[in-house]
């Protein structure tokens, strides 16, 4: 999710950094260099990961009682913990390709994993988001938990992840986070997810799109017409990837009248906008298709 506080190759190899630089202290801290090392458990990528069309179709549900599984789209976005492997099964079934959501970038105290974040790396709260915590991205221990979760995703049968929360950076963390710190971060992210067989997604960080388009399957940003933010976007739609776009109203109402001005400039921009409510909860849906 956006952060409610104040704005202020694919990889198909990599090589492997030197380990003894960066083992992590006691309390799950690491060296800056080790941060900047974009390091890759031996595995070699698999061929075939799936590639999102331009022009994809896609339903993003991360709340509600119950999943919303029968929209003719191409894609659900759905959570990666909330959802059963038999509901990613489900939709694939009917054939839709899921994209498994997490947070990449904060702790977030219900997970089940929660525990395996040591103190040192839980920074400052995430504005309105009560039991979210930024994440230090540098510590070798957060690193494991997230290698954890892709493998999740694996195991769940998802055809990608959505990683969110990937530009810490940019934010009143609590932590002195360079830039290149949240590129490599978001590589070594991208780079593990491909070597699992698993399509990733970049969420938000729009500065360094142009840096990380390569790397990445697609994008996925959070009203991007309410920040002015859509230009951002641009290297993948040039790329021919599929640059997604969310835009929040308080209800169907004003999501109506909000796709009267929206959808047309999404579609210029070769955007694929959905209008929604902030708890993504399938309680009403407007598709710019």
């Amino acid at each position: 999710m956006r952060a409610l506080i104040p704005r202020l190759l694919p990889a198909c190899a990599m090589l492997v950094a030197c380990q003894t630089a960066c083992d992590d202290d006691d309390d799950g801290e690491q060296t800056a260099d080790a941060a900047l090392a974009p390091r890759l458990d031996a595995a070699t990528p698999p061929v075939d990961v799936w590639q999102p069309p331009a022009d994809l179709t896609w339903q993003w549900q991360l709340d509600g009682d119950r999943l919303g599984a029968n929209y003719d789209v191409q894609m659900y976005d759905i959570d990666l913990f909330d959802q059963p492997a038999s509901a990613v099964g489900g939709l694939q079934a009917a054939g839709r390709k899921v994209i498994c959501y997490f947070s990449a970038g904060s702790g977030e105290d219900w997970r089940p994993d929660h525990a395996m974040l040591p103190a040192a790396a839980l920074g400052k709260p995430l504005g309105d988001w009560p039991g979210e915590r930024w994440l230090d991205i540098r510590s070798e221990a957060v690193w494991r938990v997230m290698e954890g979760r892709l493998d999740l995703a694996r195991e769940k049968g998802c055809d990608g992840v959505e990683p969110d929360n990937v530009n810490v950076f940019a934010n009143d963390s609590g932590f002195p986070l360079r830039p290149d710190d949240q590129l490599a971060f978001n590589r070594r992210l991208a780079a593990a997810a491909h070597a699992r067989g698993l399509a990733i997604g970049l969420k938000n960080d729009g500065d360094q799109i142009p840096q990380l388009v390569g790397d990445f399957d697609f994008a996925l940003n959070e009203e991007c017409h309410a920040f002015g933010e859509c230009a951002q976007l641009k290297p993948f739609v040039d790329a021919g990837k599929a640059a997604l776009n969310v835009e929040y109203a308080p209800d169907a109402a004003a999501a109506a009248t909000l796709a009267e001005t929206v959808c047309p400039a999404s579609a210029t921009l070769g955007l694929r906008t959905l209008i929604m409510p902030l708890d993504l909860d399938d309680s009403f849906r407007v598709a710019c298709d």
